[in-house]
């Protein structure tokens, strides 16, 4: 007998709170650490580097610091809402609009004010969209107030994010895992009743019973999560019932029944449908059907993620050379590539700094990189700290330390090869350490390259901390990981900096491939076997867009929080998959300097962060290999080593096909198709990130020009590509151009509005 139990789903306002999803749980993490140092850009994170955050040091104006840091005292919701609005009216241009706008949205949703909490939400995850805490929150309110589809976005984000992302510095090792695991429950549970929501919508068919399965197992998952929850296991009976599995249904809802609580009696209500219309082959009266029916409970399912780790055992490293047997021509490409010149035993011919003219430092200069300009302003106090010499065809440092004499060092280690090398000297105690002191190849220039990019008062931004010989300049401790192959700590755990050691100096072919000793002994014997994408040595073609961007990662995501395995291994591994899937610092704990105010990555070290968040990854297939090169060997007239560096355009018309024609491209780039300003990546990808001196492309890469941002912050604090041409122009120009672009849009061609729908950067409300 068919049911119809829809008329009985609207949990509505009776859901119960299941998290501390209100403003209170934000303070509690944050206030533990206002007054700390915030993460260094450009730097090697470890689980005993880490370390604690603050989002309040950085603030300069004492008035706006004040405001802020007001914000996270033990006020009512009211209040608390008062004191953001205050804060988000008198500095609309502040760089912590993120966490001003969640505290809104928070004290809102506290305050059951949520059509204004929303917006705050909106407006907060523009800014910060990896944010899984705040974003379980919002999409539990989404979800209670039926707007489905962006409710089921979010909470798939959160599940994603908290996997990705390591535990808030604030919150303990020992609290995370309960916490994480909570705040999992809730983002399933919200996932699971937006989907019932939306499938209710639907007529009877495949999308529909499509939408209850996938309900049925994300709300399984919160069951798992938090087994005494009565109102998941009500919803879950819900879903059960519209499946037509009463069975299962009636043990949910037997569950919740013999459960004190708000939805015993509705649980009740369902248990005597479902016996009623089993009548009369339901044996006994009402209670022994309770009791039969709680028999029936499903097993708890697995939480874990599917995994997609190759089942096999790699044991056996054969290095890079022995590719060259059978490769022969892309071993060669490699050998001259940037990843095999990462890190170098020193030979002259490769040195490419002036160690004869240009060759003194003075300390004490200031020296900033500012709107992609280097300025140095030199000090009336400065004093020569460091001579580049060359001596009998050897290259030396020269360097004054506090004993007032010259110390003289030999460069054993040369590091990079294109934009910027440093060079590095092997102590008495074998230890290798980095010169502070760097040469620039675009400015032809010895700098102090710390100092560019770090907040004040870093110990490696002081060059004079350079005889310490201390951790910071240690080699093994802080570049090792991303510029060698196969690092380990013999004696096991992590970066201990005396028992680590590599297999190849630079980035070798099994950094990327995977271990190959068994596969060179295969092809050797003529030995075939079974392969998966990810057993080595790895093909690239093979893989999903995901996994080929995780291999990337490996040096190419700042957030990475290393760690060494059970056998010691930092940057690899011997057993199962061969690359290591590190956990992401949250990111709002890093140096401000890594942002612009509107929230995008302004420096190249979060390249792989910038990817992840374009559609071009998270809904496409886009991944660094569909636009790069890592074998390309034609530099310095290709450093990017991209693969269509005359043709840009076909790094995107390949899946974007409706632009291939030179005629629909002029008119969705309101630019004629042989011009700079035509080519995709001019807008969707402008020179905005700050790499070794210079601007490199934004990859966000389905970044479009937003002009109401730079209208908020100014063209230094949220560039727009428009202005980057037109550069004697405003962004009220580029607003007035966009919108009649709008206006007279093909329907054949993506528009402005359309785009815009996709971007992660959702504009913001003038406030």
């Amino acid at each position: 007998m068919r049911l119809d139990f829809s008329r009985s789903f609207d949990l509505g306002d009776r859901s119960i709170r299941r998290c501390i999803c209100g403003c209170t749980f934000l303070i509690a993490i944050l206030t533990l650490v206002l007054p700390l140092a915030a993460q260094d850009v450009d730097a090697i994170i470890t689980s005993e580097n880490r370390k604690p955050a603050t989002i309040a040091d950085e603030i300069h104006d004492p008035a706006e610091r004040a405001a802020f840091l007001a914000l996270f005292q033990k006020n009512s919701p009211s209040k608390k809402l008062l004191l953001a609005q205050e804060f988000l009216r008198s500095y609309s241009q502040s760089a912590f609009l993120a966490t001003t706008y969640e505290i809104a949205a928070r004290s809102s949703f506290d305050l059951n004010e949520s059509k204004s909490g929303l917006e705050y939400a909106r407006q907060s995850l523009a800014l910060l969209p990896e944010n899984p805490l705040f974003l379980v929150a919002v999409a539990d309110v989404q979800a209670r107030e039926h707007l489905n589809d962006i409710a089921i976005s979010n909470a798939r984000d959160a599940l994603d994010y908290l996997d990705r992302f390591t535990r808030p510095v604030a919150i303990t090792e020992a609290d995370w895992p309960e916490i994480k695991r909570s705040q999992q429950a809730i983002a399933h549970f919200a996932l699971g009743r937006a989907l019932i929501q939306k499938a209710i919508q639907q007529p009877t068919g495949a999308l529909r019973s499509s939408l209850f399965d996938q309900a049925g197992e994300s709300l399984s998952q919160a069951r798992a999560l938090n087994p005494a929850d009565t109102e998941i296991a009500y919803l879950l009976g819900e879903d059960y019932l519209f499946s037509d599995d009463l069975t299962h249904a009636a043990a949910e809802f037997a569950f919740v029944y013999r459960q004190p609580g708000q939805f015993a009696p509705q649980a009740k209500e369902q248990l005597q449908l479902i016996y009623n219309a089993g009548k009369p082959s339901v044996k006994g009266n009402f209670e022994a059907f309770v009791d039969e029916a709680a028999r029936h409970a499903p097993s708890a399912p697995s939480t874990a993620a599917p995994s997609t780790e190759s089942a096999s055992q790699h044991h056996d490293y054969a290095g890079s050379a022995a590719c060259k047997t059978c490769h022969g021509g892309i071993y060669r490409q490699w050998d001259q590539s940037g990843m095999s010149k990462m890190l170098r035993s020193y030979q002259p011919e490769n040195v490419i700094g002036d160690f004869t003219s240009n060759n003194e430092f003075y300390a004490g200069d200031d020296i900033a990189y500012r709107n992609g300009n280097l300025q140095i302003t030199p000090a009336p106090d400065r004093a020569l700290f460091a001579r580049m010499v060359l001596r009998n065809g050897r290259h030396f440092f020269d360097i004054k330390q506090s004993d007032g004499h010259w110390h003289s060092y030999p460069v054993d280690y040369i590091i990079g090869s294109k934009w910027q090398q440093a060079y590095a000297t092997t102590l008495p105690n074998k230890q290798i350490h980095v010169f502070p002191i760097q040469y620039n190849t675009i400015e032809k220039r010895w700098l102090n390259y710390w100092k560019v990019i770090d907040s004040a008062g870093t110990t490696r931004s002081n060059p004079y901390n350079w005889e310490q010989f201390s951790i910071a300049t240690n080699y093994k401790a802080n570049c090792a990981i991303c510029h060698t192959s196969q690092l380990r700590n013999v004696k096991g755990g992590s970066l201990d900096a005396d028992n680590l050691v590599f297999r190849e100096p630079g980035i070798g072919c099994e950094m990327c491939h995977g271990p190959s000793a068994t596969h060179i002994a295969a092809i050797s014997t003529g030995e075939t076997y079974r392969k998966g994408p990810l057993d080595p040595p790895v093909q690239f073609n093979r893989l999903n867009n995901r996994d080929f961007v995780s291999i990337c990662a490996q040096c190419h995501l700042q957030s990475n929080v290393h760690a060494a395995n059970s056998a010691g291994e930092l940057n690899y591994s011997s057993t199962a998959t061969f690359f290591l899937r590190n956990a992401s610092v949250p990111f709002d704990e890093f140096s401000r300097k890594g942002f612009y105010k509107d929230g995008r990555f302004s420096q190249t070290t979060f390249i792989v962060e910038a990817l992840e968040r374009s559609q071009c990854f998270r809904k496409g297939n886009a991944s660094c290999g569909s636009c790069h090169d890592p074998h390309s060997h034609n530099g310095p007239s290709n450093n990017t080593s991209l693969k269509f560096k005359d043709d840009p355009d076909r790094m995107c018309v390949n899946c974007h096909t409706q632009l291939a024609d030179k005629t629909a491209a002029a008119a969705h780039t309101h630019h004629t198709s042989d011009s700079e300003a035509s080519r995709c990546v001019s807008c969707h990808m402008p020179r905005i990130m700050d790499a070794l001196l210079f601007r490199a492309r934004s990859h966000q890469i389905d970044d479009i020009p937003n002009a109401e941002m730079t209208m908020r912050f100014g063209q230094a604090d949220s560039p727009n590509a428009c202005i980057l041409c037109h550069t004697e122009k405003t962004a009220e120009w580029v607003q007035g151009k966009l919108q009649s672009w709008k206006s007279t849009a093909s329907p054949t061609a993506p528009t402005i509005s359309a785009m815009q729908a996709h971007s992660n950067r959702a504009t913001l409300a003038k406030q």
